[in-house]
């Protein structure tokens, strides 16, 4: 068993990866809104990490640190890129430098593939060009320089993870990522219409919460050869708009009709993770299908 301390638990990342390691180790969450899950709420804090400066009352004798707490929602960034900023990229900075303070083990920074922006090539490796299209793009980004600052610098056991577009049955529908798939389950099982926007031909590598856990786990338990990594997180699977809209159709009983609309301003065409870094180094091998994980969140 080892002590861990995981932020932003009361999001979706946060929340099933403490529910996960609950089971086998140490684990104390925090984040800066009450838990809504009463399975966690025992081990949960309320603390804000970018506002609470000392947190060695959290940190002492900790194994590792896995850093989730975010702002997450693009369009936010958009409207208010200074409060995007104070929250992943002090808050970031605030976790590492206190990590550091207090003699944490190991920290783990859960990115995104919003870092890399419109993609030069597809699939998209760990090494191509990082040139976000928006504020939370590049705080995420600047998070992941200061990880390397302090792994550089300070000498800070460190790994980043770069999910591409995670869903769950606690994914923010208002994400323009993954939270398309929580917006079509949504109208499926009111029997609204499932409004795919532009020529629906559009791709996303989609992964399933479950295969998230599965590779922080395997970080932690492969830690000799995950530490001073960075790996891309998705399944290696491009799939259409226009397939996801078949697969959400087919498993509701309601059977909703699929409407196209005007494209989304700026949207980017293809993205699809490069996932061999991570088979190679953690042996890391997606589980659940985009029609198995959907369909299960549908019926």
């Amino acid at each position: 068993m080892v002590n861990i301390v995981i932020t932003g638990t009361s999001g979706q990342v946060g929340s099933y990866l403490m529910e996960h390691l609950m089971k086998k180790h140490d684990v104390v969450g925090l984040d800066n809104r009450p838990c809504p899950y009463p399975q966690l709420q025992e081990n949960a804090r309320l603390v804000d990490v970018y506002l609470k400066k000392d947190l060695s009352k959290y940190l002492k004798d900790v194994d590792w640190v896995i850093h989730c707490a975010a702002q997450v929602s693009v369009e936010k960034s958009m409207k208010d890129p200074m409060f995007d900023a104070e929250n992943n990229v002090l808050g970031t900075l605030n976790m590492l430098w206190n990590s550091f303070l207090h003699e944490t083990g190991h920290f783990i920074y859960i990115s995104s593939a919003a870092v890399f922006g419109n993609p030069q090539r597809v699939p998209i490796d760990e090494d191509h060009p990082t040139i976000p299209l928006s504020p939370y793009g590049a705080s995420k980004l600047c998070g992941e320089k200061y990880v390397q600052a302090f792994a550089g610098g300070y000498g800070l056991s460190t790994v980043i993870i770069r999910p591409f577009n995670i869903y769950s049955e606690r994914a923010d529908p208002s994400s323009p990522y993954s939270g398309v798939i929580t917006k079509f389950v949504g109208w499926a099982k009111e029997g609204k219409p499932l409004l795919v926007e532009g020529d629906g031909k559009q791709t996303r590598d989609f992964i399933h919460i479950d295969d998230v856990i599965q590779m922080i786990d395997l970080v932690i338990k492969k830690a000799s050869v995950s530490i001073g990594r960075t790996f891309n997180c998705g399944t290696g699977n491009a799939s259409s708009i226009n397939e996801l809209a078949e697969i959400v159709r087919n498993a509701s009983k309601k059977r909703p009709e699929i409407k196209h609309v005007e494209p989304r301003k700026g949207d980017i065409k293809h993205s699809c993770a490069d996932i061999a870094l991570a088979k190679e180094i953690l042996e890391y091998l997606p589980q659940k299908s985009l029609k198995e994980g959907v369909e299960k969140l549908v019926i």
